[in-house]
């Protein structure tokens, strides 16, 4: 099975498919093969997804925009934008942890790529099946985390509780990556960074500010 990370967030749009891409172009610039997978996504306009999160990624993968190709990353789509059980519930069907690891599953089994990324949604918590939040289908899987935070007032408390949840789940976190807000009345984002990291402990935290070249991915893929 290849080399797999699962990119988590904090809380809901905080940069997880950006962070996501990031890693990818990088890998892909150092001559790796990269695959990703993002099992289930809610909010999903099937006549329009090329800036969709499976959209992004497989542009990103310097992939064609295509149904095969979606269906390979992102099988499990809903129109609502709210969370994937929520949603596909408005659709009458079910969505299970089950489903989402035996797609997963088979993805990483199948993969010959040098790394796998795992998108999940929303935050740790959020609920990504009828029985499962995205923290338990990381559990399930047993893949390490690239955890993804933001700069908005209130995303330091929102980070620290989402990397204290996971260690309290035994997810090893790769690093912690945090998202520069684009409000410009967000808290100063060097500050904001500063802050997480003086409470992360031995957790790498990263700062990922908008406008300026990614140079936190070399770090990531070291």
């Amino acid at each position: 099975m290849s080399p797999a990370l699962f990119v988590a967030g904090a809380h809901t749009d905080v940069g997880k498919t950006f962070c996501a891409c990031a890693l990818i172009h990088a890998a892909r610039v150092r001559g790796f093969a990269v695959d990703a997978l993002k099992p289930v996504v809610s909010g999903f306009d099937p006549g329009d997804w090329s800036q969709s999160d499976p959209g992004r990624l497989l542009t990103a993968l310097g992939r064609p925009l295509t149904d095969r190709t979606l269906d390979a990353i992102s099988p499990l789509r809903f129109r609502a934008p709210l969370s994937p059980p929520m949603a596909a519930r408005l659709e009458r069907r079910t969505l299970s942890l089950a489903q989402l690891e035996a797609f997963c599953r088979a993805g990483l089994a199948h993969s010959a790529a040098d790394l796998v990324l795992v998108e999940g949604v929303g935050g740790v918590m959020s609920p990504i099946a009828e029985d499962a939040t995205g923290l338990d289908l990381m559990v399930t899987l047993g893949l390490p985390c690239l955890l993804v935070g933001g700069s908005y007032l209130g995303a330091i408390s929102h980070t620290l509780t989402a990397l204290e949840t996971l260690r309290s789940r035994a997810v090893p976190v790769t690093a912690l990556v945090i998202s520069q807000d684009a409000d410009p009345a967000a808290p100063d984002f060097r500050e904001t960074v500063a802050s997480i990291a003086a409470f992360a402990g031995e957790t790498p935290v990263l700062a990922a500010p908008r406008g300026e070249p990614q140079s936190w991915p070399s770090l990531v893929l070291r």
